[in-house]
């Protein structure tokens, strides 16, 4: 099995494909005083996947409002959205572009695309797994799910209060771990 990226053939059909939000997620979590993992997720976010016969021409895009962010505590959230944290009233959305995927190996493939937080865009890199694909009896439509994993380092992104602790530790990590679970529905006939 080769972990160098490869060029192949995304199986789905050719198209845009849309998000299907209601069964989609995304999720981050952040190391708290080098002890535990926060986690958090947006609720409202949107994606496009346009799909090709090669991976070269395979596109991904989605924008996630900032504003949703929800880490099941309100005091903490409101604080994540002034400027020490995401900014959300100059700047809404996060925003990423994919313009190529790469397959790693069979089902699994490496998205690189621009990571758009705070106004800066940084590259990133994300680790994606196809979960599967098949006509869903219910409605006669093709969902296609995926899993993605990634981390960012907040600092690149101008978001860096934190709280020393002494002895060179800190509050908050700077490396936040993404996590995504994505449905896509593909394109009619």
């Amino acid at each position: 099995m080769t972990t160098e990226p490869r060029s192949g053939a995304l199986p789905l059909a050719r198209g845009t494909w849309t998000l299907d939000p209601n069964h989609s997620a995304v999720h981050f979590r952040v190391s708290h005083l080098g002890l535990s993992n926060v986690r958090g997720r947006f609720d409202r976010f949107d994606a496009t996947l346009s799909a090709d016969t090669i991976l070269d021409e395979v596109a991904v895009s989605a924008t996630v409002d900032l504003g949703s962010v929800d880490t099941n505590q309100p005091d903490r959230d409101a604080d994540l959205r002034t400027t020490d944290f995401f900014s959300s009233d100059q700047h809404p959305e996060m925003t990423f572009r994919s313009p190529a995927v790469k397959e790693r190996f069979d089902g699994e493939y490496e998205l690189t695309g621009e990571l758009t937080i705070n106004g800066i865009t940084e590259p990133l890199t994300s680790e994606v797994e196809l979960t599967g694909a098949e006509v869903f009896p219910g409605d006669g439509k093709t969902p296609a799910g995926f899993s993605a994993t990634g981390e960012v380092n907040r600092d690149d992104f101008g978001i860096d209060f934190n709280v020393p602790l002494g002895m060179d530790k800190m509050a908050l990590g700077q490396r936040v771990r993404t996590e995504l679970e994505l449905q896509f529905v593909a394109p009619e006939a």
